[in-house]
């Protein structure tokens, strides 16, 4: 049987003149879709399963073809396959090895398919192993978050709006608020599988295929939950990229302002967290630096992020059905997304296991800004039955007085309050206490001390879902 010994892409017999070089490197996406081995080997095997079941290719040409692609797949993971920017991409790579192996029938593997199908099949693989992926990383540093939460459920800290200080929260309830962010993006990615969840084999290049296929079959065998439902839109359809891309995206904005806030705390202003030398770097020239590099490195990298899912999107936009040169960035887009928010998250759990609260800090900064006058407003309005605005400009005239006396309304003495509104009662003092304060807001999802440990039992649950 003779060999396939040339170097020539398929079309050849077409095309009769050699793509210039430029274009050659320019259509060339070998050295980004290469990390799809794995599952152009897996999903062509299937594909060549059917093909037999369905006598339309002999047992033993389904058998040669099957023992070629795990002696390639051997090869590549031994690092013995030689990647040739010639062969265009990772699927003509594959089949090009697979000639030279087996000679004129592994020309039998492409029959009923096309790149377009194959390539959606394979990056649909690839995208479900690499969200399960995600979820596992997010459940690791919702883990983190936890345990930080566990010890800081009494660590009191000001809640800021506007950057202003706003009321007293506990520390574990603003950490927990980010578990809330997280579990969001669990539930996106976990959407994400349902929605990419449809094999695209056997819509070949957009009309489908004349040979007597079984796309149940490819779709058992693949764990698809599902064949798509028509060959034009599946060749077109990036969608599924789209939504995790934009998951991905949302996942790192959240990360984003979370090294955000944590810059700013640990800046000398601040002074709200400390953090371990070991995720820390000095100055080149400032002998007394300690910089959050990797905050700000997390950060930065939503921007990336940000860029692919707007690139995808752009691309999108313009395209008519169904396949076109442009979607083939979608994989380079998707890989650079998957690589950045797994390293990010990484990142942050490193950045969570070593930094510290200053408590102390926190308290003070607690009691600066009038922090409890909503909850004077609230007592004046349970007390002596007015109603909530009035309550509000007697609580306002107290924090004028405060400021007038260069106090914060927790220093007045029960009579300079009573100077404003003679009904108010003695047990204002109680109320306004920054400790007392917390722990009122027992309103499902606040911040009393009670209701965070019974939401750190509640996520404890929920991550392990």
């Amino acid at each position: 049987m003779s060999k396939n010994k040339n170097n020539k892409p398929v079309w050849t017999s077409r095309i009769n003149q050699k793509n210039t070089s430029t274009f050659q490197k320019l259509g060339s996406s070998l050295n980004i879709d290469k990390r799809l081995f794995r599952e152009d080997i897996l999903a062509s095997i299937a594909h060549v399963e059917m093909l037999e079941k369905q006598k339309i290719i002999s047992l033993s040409v389904k058998n040669k073809i099957i023992w070629g692609l795990k002696k390639i797949l051997n090869e590549i993971v031994k690092k013995k396959f030689i990647f040739d920017l010639k062969n265009e991409d990772i699927h003509m790579s594959i089949e090009k090895r697979l000639f030279e192996i087996l000679g004129d029938d592994a020309g039998f593997i492409h029959t009923a398919r096309s790149r377009n199908d194959q390539v959606l099949a394979d990056l649909k693989i690839w995208l479900k192993n690499s969200t399960y992926d995600i979820i596992g990383e997010l459940n690791k540093t919702m883990k983190i978050f936890l345990k930080s939460a566990e010890k800081n459920v009494d660590t009191i800290m000001p809640g800021f709006t506007h950057l202003k200080n706003a009321q007293p929260i506990s520390f574990a309830h603003y950490l927990t608020a980010y578990i809330e962010m997280f579990l969001r993006d669990k539930k996106r990615f976990q959407n994400n599988l349902e929605n990419l969840n449809e094999n695209p084999l056997g819509s070949a290049a957009l009309s489908g295929t004349s040979f007597n296929i079984d796309r149940f079959y490819t779709t058992k065998k693949l764990n698809f939950k599902k064949p798509t439902g028509n060959s034009i839109d599946t060749v077109a359809d990036r969608d599924f990229v789209c939504d995790f891309l934009y998951s991905v995206s949302l996942c790192s904005i959240h990360i984003s302002r979370f090294s955000e806030e944590f810059i700013i705390w640990n800046s000398d202003v601040f002074n709200l967290i400390n953090l371990n030398d070991k995720i820390v770097t000095g100055s080149s020239i400032m002998p007394q630096k300690k910089n959050p590099d990797p905050l700000e490195y997390l950060r930065g990298k939503s921007g990336t992020v940000l860029g692919n899912l707007i690139s995808m999107i752009t691309i999108l936009k313009g395209l008519p059905l169904s396949y076109f040169k442009d979607l083939q960035d979608d994989k380079e887009l998707v890989f650079s997304s998957f690589d950045h928010i797994k390293n990010c998250l990484r990142i942050l759990r490193e950045v969570l296991s070593n930094f510290t609260p200053n408590k102390k800090r926190m308290l003070e900064l607690s009691k600066i800004g009038h922090t409890t006058s909503t909850d004077l407003a609230d007592f004046i309005v349970r007390d002596l039955n007015y109603p909530f605005r009035k309550a509000y400009s007697i609580t306002a005239k107290i924090v004028n007085l405060a400021e007038k006396k260069d106090k914060t309304i927790t220093e007045l003495s029960l009579d300079e309050i009573r100077s404003i509104d003679k009904k108010i009662g003695s047990d204002v003092l109680k109320v306004i206490n920054i400790k007392n304060s917390v722990n009122s807001k027992k309103s499902y999802g606040g911040t009393s001390f009670d209701n965070i440990k019974k939401m750190i039992k509640k996520y404890k649950k929920e991550i392990n879902d």
